[in-house]
Formats: structure tokens, sequence, C-alpha cells
């Protein structure tokens, strides 16, 4: 096991500096603690996004992409057009020994992104909206920086999706014809926890 257990404090951070300086320890151990207990969200929504889209070499942009886990994922599917963003830059260090990624970038996706309007075929979002991390608001922003027509995968655990009304929230924006969610499956997130989440893949209205 992990030295120090960085996983479960993970769920306990109250303010973005907490979440910066967590992540920015956890970083040489990060892959080490989600692999022994089987972080599945990174397979789970390049799978969905997969399912989705048919051409293989659209430009993806990773928010919040961490040591590169999802990248990963992405590519192992034959994704070959990926960039990545993160708040850490010692995650992003990291996320560049896997090699996948055409450019990688700090950016705070809490706030507006220096990012042109309709700039990505598509975004994946892998365990960022969470408590003291990305919240759902930033939908918006995510959205924004995608092409019409483009998706958006987001993958997070079930209990900041059930506490933040997750759901509903992508109801709203449904009704309001921001987006269509065209998937949104419950399964695994953390299995070594017994942690379960969701995978919503929406699509971008206008």
């Amino acid at each position: 096991m992990s030295e120090k257990n960085f996983l479960s404090q993970s769920y306990n951070l109250e303010t973005q500096d907490d979440t910066l300086a967590h992540y920015e320890a956890w970083a040489e151990t990060y892959d080490q603690e989600l692999s022994e207990n089987d972080y599945a969200q990174p397979q789970r929504c390049a799978a969905a996004l997969a399912n989705h889209i048919d051409k293989r070499d659209i430009r993806i942009l990773d928010i919040g992409c961490g040591t590169g886990l999802s990248g990963v994922a992405l590519k192992n599917l034959g994704f070959s057009n990926i960039e990545g963003c993160d708040f850490s830059s010692l995650m992003i260090e990291k996320a560049k020994d896997t090699n996948v990624y055409q450019r990688l970038f700090e950016a705070d996706i809490n706030k507006k992104l220096e990012i042109e309007t309709e700039t990505y075929d598509a975004a994946v979002a892998v365990g960022v909206l969470s408590f003291a991390h990305v919240r759902t608001d930033a939908l918006r922003e995510m959205l924004r920086i995608i092409k019409t027509g483009g998706l958006l995968v987001i993958g997070l655990n079930e209990k900041y999706w059930s506490h933040d009304k997750v759901g509903e929230k992508l109801e709203k924006l449904s009704q309001e014809q921001v987006l269509e969610v065209l998937s949104q499956e419950y399964g695994d997130h953390l299995p070594g926890t017994g942690l379960g989440g969701w995978v919503a893949t929406i699509k971008k209205r206008h």
C-alpha cells in the first residue's frame, strides 16, 4: 500500500488551496494508490466517448488530466489527438511521462479558460467534479470550449453526484437546450473502496 493514504483524504478537502496542496503532494504516488483500488472511471469514460464517436483523430481536451490516466485510456481506444490541462503543475509533469498528449497546460476550470470558444471536438472530465475541486457550475465553461454538436464525458463519484444534484442540473441544462444527455450510467468508480460512480455523455446543443 502507499506510504500515505491520500485517497481517503481527497474527500475531506474544503478549499481550492487545500486541493492544490493535496494533489501536488500526491502526484508521485497517485497512480499507484488508484491502481490499488481498481480506479475504473478513466476506462469507463473513454469507452463512453468511443461508443458515440467513430472518428479517432478528433481533437480532445482531457480536463483535469492529473497524471494522465484518462489520456492513456483514450489512447488505448485509438484516440490520437489529445491535449490535457490540470490545476497542478506537478501532476502535469507526471502526465508528460505518458507520451499520449499533444499539449499539456495549467488551467483552473473554476475560472474562465484561456481557450477560444468551440476549440475542441470533445472533452472528458474524469474525477474532476467533486467537493473542493470543480463544481457542477463549471459545465457551462467546459461546453463553451467544445464545438456545437461536440461531446463532453464526465465521470464522478456517487457521493458528489448526489450531493450536488448533478443529474438534476443536467436535466435543467437540457431543458434550456444547452445540452443533450446521450447516456447516463451508474457503475464502478473505485471498486477497491466500494465507491460507485456515474458517467454521463453530453452533446453540446449551442
